[in-house]
């Protein structure tokens, strides 16, 4: 009632000559000015709400990694802590490894060997040609050059496994200094998320040191009421709650948890969203795409009377009023249907005012 009295006396304090015949509204370009009402086009839309529901944000499991000591050693340095954002091939942690220094070892003498074995190489094929040796002696000579470089290959790609870079395998080759540090390099560019290691431990080979994820995708995993499950298709968008990032439905699941009959539904998100978090729950909307061409408008564009929902469109003698559907609402939005094209210039703030005045001030708000 308050509300309706200072609504009253600030249309009688602008002296409005304003009337309401058959659904429109008179209105000059001054009253509208001095009543505030602001005038916005409206968009398509061919999605309609259908529900809420909770909803996961997880990553794909062909974008996280476990990484874990490549030798059994001594945790001296932990380089990275949980949320750091890390490039492919930074160094992580480092290692006090002895079994190390046994593989580099193997790699120099299997070095040494096969020198000797070139060398022996070169000088029979040089004989060979000479016709000073036999053929026989020749392909002994292969056989063993081709066994000693095998033998280094296999050593090198064990220091490969071992975590030992291109550059530092080179290095041991050059300077012949065997170390017991052994650096664990991040696979992948990424966010660690988990760390499972404390400065000064002693690791078994293949113990767990952290866990990353490239956070370049995420996935919304949606638990959908399975009695829904008829309304909703693959495809089908998905809406966060307070936010504008969109998903697309690209999984639905094949089975029912017993403990909560919902089904499991999988999103992938259309946007990076730097506000998610892996882990986070949060609500989720369900947009059905629809054949029927609908309409996006704010929800202070839409006034209400006797269970009825019209909004206000822009036309030479003020507004019209037009009667029109709600399809569904979505924050500060809403989905509508009705008599429209599209083109209308409507009320989007201010609708009260023009309802209050189509109604002479006696329609319920």
């Amino acid at each position: 009632m308050r509300f309706k009295k200072t609504l009253l006396s600030l249309l009688i304090s602008q002296s409005l000559a304003v009337f309401a015949d058959d659904g429109q509204i008179k209105i000059s370009q001054e009253q509208i000015d001095n009543l505030g009402i602001q005038v916005g086009g409206i968009s398509k839309s061919n999605q309609t709400p259908l529900f809420y529901a909770p909803a996961t944000v997880v990553v794909p499991a062909n974008h996280e990694l476990l990484i874990s000591s490549t030798q059994p050693g001594l945790v001296v340095k932990l380089a990275a802590n949980i949320g750091d954002q890390v490039e492919k091939g930074q160094i992580l942690a480092q290692l006090n490894s002895p079994e190390l220094v046994n593989l580099q070892r193997e790699y120099l003498n299997a070095s040494s060997e096969l020198s000797l074995s070139t060398q022996e190489y070169q000088r029979d094929q040089k004989l060979l040609q000479e016709g000073v040796i036999a053929e026989r002696r020749w392909q002994e000579t292969q056989t063993i050059h081709n066994s000693k470089s095998a033998q280094l290959d296999t050593a090198k790609q064990l220091l490969v496994m071992a975590g030992m870079s291109a550059g530092e395998i080179k290095t041991l080759a050059q300077t012949r200094q065997l170390t017991s540090q052994l650096n664990i390099r991040a696979p992948i560019s990424g966010v660690i998320l988990e760390r499972s290691v404390t400065l000064g431990s002693r690791l078994d080979l293949q113990a767990p040191l952290y866990r990353i994820a490239d956070l370049s995708e995420l996935w919304l995993e949606i638990n959908l009421p399975q009695e829904r499950l008829n309304t909703i298709n693959v495809g089908d968008t998905v809406k966060l709650e307070n936010s504008t990032s969109t998903a697309k439905i690209k999984l639905l699941g094949q089975s029912v948890d017993h403990a909560n009959q919902t089904v499991l539904a999988r999103a992938v998100l259309n946007d990076k969203n730097a506000s998610l978090r892996s882990g986070q729950h949060l609500n989720v909307q369900i947009m059905q795409n629809s054949a029927q061409n609908g309409f996006s408008v704010a929800n202070t564009a839409i006034a209400q009377n006797q269970g009825h929902q019209y909004i206000f469109v822009r036309n030479a003698e003020g507004f019209e009023v037009r009667e029109i559907n709600v399809t569904g609402r979505q924050n500060t939005e809403s989905q509508i249907s009705g008599n429209l094209s599209g083109d209308e210039q409507i009320a989007t703030k201010g609708a009260v005012a023009l309802k209050a005045n189509w109604l002479g001030l006696g329609g319920d708000e």
